[in-house]
Order: C-alpha cells, then structure tokens, then sequence
C-alpha cells in the first residue's frame, strides 16, 4: 500500500475514533479517551494539525499528552473507571445470570483493573 493511501486510512481512523470518543463524552455505555488516545496516534501518522488539536484541546489535551508522555492515568480517572468495571460486574451477572459470563468478564476487568493501577497517577516531579 503507497504511503499516501496509509495517509488516508489512519486520517480516517483517527476522525472515526474522535466521532466516537465525542459519542462517548455523552453517553455513559461508552468510553472517551480510549477512542481519543486511537485518534492521537493515527492523527500523528497523518495530520500534525489535527494531531495537535487533540492534544492542546481544553478539556481532552491534559489527559492524552499525559498519557503519551509518562504512562499517566489521573487518580479520578483512576476512580472512575475502577467504580465502572465494578458496576458493570454487577450488570453482567444480572442481565446474563451466567456464572461463567461473570467469572469471564470479570477475569477481564481484574486483569484490567490491575493494568490502570499499574500506571502513574501524575507526571513525574521535576526537582
């Protein structure tokens, strides 16, 4: 594939996740800045500008540059999600009644409770 046409396909990836991390800023089901963070990095591999929109913008800039720069995952982000994964334990085992479905999801949101533990909660201090 030429690099002009991988150009087009990370622009096209990255404005789908920005359009879905938008939809995820107003509904609760779905998450925001997993979508931003996709659309940050294929933004970087083929608009600088648009690229640089996400990462200066007020609201979403601080917690992607963050994240790219030191691993960082802000102590109520941190919260939040870790309150999220343990409702949606909940949901999965009300609406399923499944054991295993329950046992399954929540392999997965241990595994991924622990991975967001794992990371910085600030940029590291410069002394």
């Amino acid at each position: 594939m030429t690099p002009y046409a991988m150009r087009w396909i990370h622009a096209g990836i990255g404005g789908l996740c920005t359009a879905l991390g938008i939809v995820g800023a107003f509904l609760p089901v779905m998450p925001t800045t997993p979508f931003l963070l996709v659309a940050v990095w294929a933004f970087s591999k083929s608009s600088p500008r648009l690229e640089n929109w996400l990462l200066t913008h007020p609201r979403y800039g601080p917690t992607l540059r963050d994240w790219r720069e030191y691993g960082a995952i802000g102590r109520s982000v941190k919260v939040v999600a870790l309150s999220a994964m343990a409702v949606s334990l909940v949901f999965v085992h009300a609406i399923t009644g499944s054991m295993l479905a329950t046992l399954l999801h929540g392999v997965v949101v241990t595994l991924t409770g622990l991975f967001i533990l794992s990371r910085p909660s600030a940029r590291p201090r410069r002394d």
